[in-house]
């Protein structure tokens, strides 16, 4: 890659990553104003977040339909989910939880938001697969 080139990758990246997280912090502002708990709204760019980043990922791959350069990909992939989802904030709540007594809040936050995560992955990549063909 070009010098220009490794830039702009790392400019997408950057501007990526600044939206990611100014979307992250206006999900955490909507739970707050819907008077739901912060877990509510970790647990949900991290499920929004995989299934973005598959289906993208997908999509935009060798064999995807839609073509994509690598600064398109790292402003999606890397910024944008990666400012957007949030597992040291998961991993905060969840210590958290512990330190407050609620074992067994902990262990249910974790295990729906793992499982929903990968189970949101996992349409991702069924439903970019089917529009890549």
């Amino acid at each position: 890659m070009k010098r220009g080139g490794k830039s702009r990758v790392y400019l997408a990246v950057g501007c990526g990553a600044a939206l990611g997280s100014l979307l992250r912090m206006l999900t955490g502002a909507a739970a707050g104003f819907l008077g739901l708990p912060s877990v509510f709204a970790t647990g949900f760019v991290n499920v929004v977040g995989s299934f973005v980043i598959v289906f993208f990922a997908v999509l935009s791959g060798p064999e995807g339909r839609l073509p994509a350069g690598a600064a398109t990909r790292q402003f999606v992939m890397a910024g944008l989910c990666g400012g957007f989802t949030t597992f040291s904030a998961m991993s905060l709540d969840t210590f958290a939880l512990l330190t407050d007594g609620e074992v067994a809040a902990a262990a249910l936050y974790l295990a729906l938001t793992i499982a929903l995560s990968l189970l949101a992955a996992s349409l991702a990549y069924v439903l970019a697969d089917r529009c890549n063909r």
